[in-house]
């Protein structure tokens, strides 16, 4: 699937600012950029059109002979973060050229990609909101259990996708329709209104919608 151009950057955290009605605008902070080309890739030379853009700058000791070679192409540094970025179109960079948070603007619409913060090992009622088993007279030690989760002899087996107990959160997740709010040239930095997915200094992708 084709993807519009989008820049990495780093969950600061959420805040508040005030609209010009008065009214406060909870949003959230995302230090994004600037982030170098560091591969250009077209339908001519690997089957797709893409960009490879990095973040977080490394120490040498940080990053492995390869790598070193391949981010020696961009002429800018050590990078530990690299993502991709799938084209519609063939790329319009170069490579070495950098992404800011120039490319946005107030009003404009986003999607962001990040990691969600991880819940540990969940029981069903938190994980998917069941509603658990009765608490009346005769129901012992059934009231947060899973219930029935087979079937008959055919076909003798739990299907795939059964709702269970089982690791929550830490997925990778896409906020859609997201809408920014402010950019700060001078900080790199992003205001997003509403809440985006992972923790605070998680890494995020945001994407123009």
């Amino acid at each position: 699937m084709a993807e519009k151009m989008g820049i990495l950057g780093r969950k600061l955290g959420m805040t508040r600012i005030f609209a010009s009605d008065g009214s406060a605008v909870a949003v959230t902070v995302i230090q994004a950029g600037p982030c170098p080309v560091t591969q250009v890739k077209t339908v001519e030379s690997d089957g797709y059109n893409a960009l490879q853009i990095a973040l977080d700058v490394a120490k040498e000791k940080h990053v492995t002979k390869a790598e070193q070679g391949h981010l020696a192409k961009a002429g800018k540094g050590l990078f530990r973060t690299l993502r991709e970025i799938r084209l519609e179109g063939a790329p319009s960079m170069e490579l070495g050229q950098e992404l800011t948070v120039e490319m946005f603007a107030a009003g404009e619409t986003v999607k962001i990609t990040g990691t969600s913060i991880g819940k540990g090992y969940q029981g069903r009622m938190r994980r998917w909101g069941f509603a658990g088993g009765c608490s009346t007279h005769g129901c012992e030690k059934v009231h947060r259990n899973n219930g029935s989760v087979g079937n008959n002899t055919f076909p003798g087996r739990v299907f795939k996708g059964r709702k269970m107990a089982g690791h929550w959160g830490n997925e990778t997740v896409t906020q859609l329709g997201l809408q920014i709010v402010g950019v700060r040239l001078e900080d790199n930095v992003i205001l997003v209104k509403g809440s985006v997915p992972g923790p605070e200094n998680g890494l995020v992708l945001v994407r123009k919608q």
